[in-house]
């Protein structure tokens, strides 16, 4: 499209040919492109979700000696699953930001039930 003489789109003739591993736009959407504004609102949705996950374990949890409120996965799951099926991602996504702690890789229905996830 670049070298397409019946484009119009000024766009493509302005960006670069190719970006380079060491650039930081490199995998990253052109700013002020749609794409760049659906991956912020995609980020602050998934946001949003961990902290309504945090506030469920804070309200369906109990608290330990150590001040931090702790919920198992089932009762987790049987809570949460009635807003979103994505329990696990969510927690995954929680846990990465540092937000809830549990053993394991990644938890299953049934078989990790009696795991203690734990909010810190």
């Amino acid at each position: 499209q670049r070298k397409n003489p019946f484009s119009n789109d000024e766009r493509l003739a302005t960006k670069p040919v190719h970006s380079h591993r060491g650039d930081p736009s490199y995998g990253r959407p052109p700013e002020g492109s749609k794409t760049e504004q659906r991956g912020r609102d995609a980020h602050s949705h998934v946001g949003k979700e961990v902290e309504e996950l945090c506030g469920i374990i804070r309200s369906t949890g109990e608290k330990g000696e150590d001040g931090h409120v702790s919920v198992t996965f089932r009762q987790l799951f049987e809570t949460y699953v009635t807003i979103s099926n994505k329990v696990v991602g969510i927690l995954l996504r929680a846990r990465k930001h540092g937000l809830v702690h549990f053993e394991g890789e990644m938890l299953w229905q049934g078989k990790d039930d009696d795991v203690v996830i734990t909010l810190l």
